[in-house]
């Protein structure tokens, strides 16, 4: 059942035992992914780690795991990844965090719907088909930091409410005294401090990232007011830039709480300013080789780059539903906030779903980036489906068309017959349901993978949304 056999993974368990050692740890933290994204733990004592561990597994109750098992199939196995371990900055307990893979205890093989192991299967998939060996990732994952948030929902009543000390809308508020300095509606990149308050926040985030194993390129504040910002991971593979966003999310969530301060991915919680996008650069090699430059070829991509972008403009309907999988998402997926909608390719262009950056012309930072995905998105799972969307262009010979250099974001019509994402959670998903035929290619996905993805989807969201009231609706109908 172990996927930790021979020398090198010996190695990796010596290694981490000799870690726990050396760092005093006195807890270990065993986590793994559900299929919506959250990260799920439980933990150990030390003195329960042993080298079986690795090769054994722990067990655990899948039936209380969204998207998991039912009651009566319930038992599961975690096999920890000693390649994965890392010093929990968040816990004042020494305590060493592994992720693990989900295995079924009955077959001894792994489980269809652990999210790591669909990312895992989508690289030995890209190896097969002799396209390239590997695919390497670049998320840029944008959040907002709050100082309050509250929020209610029952039969007769509804309300949220955040805040920020940076929120435009607090300009008038006696602070006694008010200090000025707020990042006024989609005003918010790139000002120094005071105007950017969170400098030092966002600094100890990067600090607890870097002492946790993580390569962070950059960290700024972003365009909208009330402290979003953004922090840039340095480009991987798929599945460990997956686990690194996992381990992203924990660390600033962690951090803000230590600070009397919270931190949400939610795509769009402020009306009439920028929601947060999860920015995906993506990019096929062959070893070292990178496989998307061409000097002549437009904007400098290769060929393959262009058919690979044809996948993902012919599937960016279906890719939405798991990578914008959220009703909320498609509040942020709307025309006039920096959030693409038409399925075009573009250099330069941040109003295109695909634009292909031109900072430099190094045949190694030849990639693409997908716009439209936000950090509500299951990593595992998004990664997985657009190098798959990628792929199938590429097999395929996908043409994208001709690229739209012009700005998509406004123009009188002059766009009106590019094809566009879905305006809702629910037209994704019918999206998907139609048209996932890609995603099953190599068992990368599995039909039970869909059915529970687009069931959770639409009687856990879809339709406990539709079937509320919206408080707005009352501004709207009350006096009918």
């Amino acid at each position: 059942m172990s996927l930790m056999v021979g020398s090198e993974a010996e190695s990796k368990v010596k290694g981490l035992l000799e870690r726990v050692e050396a760092h005093g740890v006195q807890m270990v933290d065993l986590r793994f992914t559900d299929v919506v994204g959250r990260w799920q733990h439980f933990s150990i004592p030390v003195e329960q780690l042993s080298a079986e561990l690795f090769s054994e597994g722990l067990g655990f109750d899948g039936s209380s795991i969204r998207g998991f098992q039912g009651i009566e199939e319930s038992d599961m196995i975690l096999l920890p990844d000693a390649g994965t371990a890392f010093l929990d900055p968040a816990c004042r307990i020494p305590t060493l965090s592994v992720i693990g893979d989900v295995y079924d205890p009955t077959s001894g093989t792994r489980y269809s719907r652990d999210p790591r192991f669909i990312a895992q299967k989508a690289e030995d998939y890209l190896k097969s088909t002799g396209i390239a060996t590997k695919s390497v990732w670049g998320p840029e994952i944008e959040f907002f930091v709050f100082d309050d948030v509250r929020f209610h929902q029952d039969e007769h009543s509804a309300y949220y409410f955040v805040d920020s000390a940076e929120g435009a809308w607090n300009s008038g508020r006696d602070e006694q005294p008010n200090l000025g300095h707020k990042p006024r509606f989609k005003e918010g990149y790139f000002p120094v401090p005071p105007t950017d308050a969170l400098q030092d926040f966002r600094s100890g985030a990067v600090r607890k990232m870097i002492e946790a194993g993580m390569r962070i390129e950059t960290h700024h504040h972003e365009v909208g007011t009330a402290g979003q910002g953004e922090i840039d991971l340095g480009c991987t593979t798929l599945t460990k830039m997956a686990d690194t966003v996992q381990m992203y999310k924990y660390i600033l969530k962690t951090h803000a709480r230590e600070q009397m301060k919270t931190v949400t991915f939610m795509p769009k919680p402020v009306f009439a300013d920028n929601g947060s996008g999860m920015h995906c650069h993506q990019s096929l090699w062959n070893e070292e080789t990178p496989l998307f430059s061409d000097p002549k070829g437009y904007a400098g991509i290769s060929d393959l780059a262009k058919h690979y972008i044809g996948g993902l403009l012919k599937h960016g309907p279906a890719l939405a539903a798991i990578c914008a999988p959220t009703t909320n998402s498609y509040r942020r997926l709307v025309p006039g906030y920096e959030a693409p909608v038409l399925l075009a390719y573009s250099q330069r262009n941040r109003s295109a779903c695909v634009r292909i950056p031109m900072y430099s012309q190094s045949p190694k930072s030849k990639r693409v980036e997908f716009r439209s995905p936000d950090p509500s998105a299951n990593a595992y799972l998004a990664f997985a489906a657009m190098l798959l969307a990628g792929l199938d262009g590429v097999r395929n010979k996908l043409d994208p068309g001709q690229p739209a250099d012009r700005d998509l974001f406004h123009g009188n019509g002059s766009h009106e017959s590019i094809p566009t994402l879905p305006s809702s959670l629910d037209a994704a998903l019918n999206a998907l349901e139609q048209d996932h035929e890609f995603l099953l290619q190599g068992e990368v996905f599995t039909p039970d993978v869909i059915e529970t993805w687009l069931r959770l989807k639409r009687t856990e969201e879809v339709d406990p949304v539709r079937i509320r009231p919206h408080p707005y609706e009352f501004h709207l109908y009350y006096d009918i």
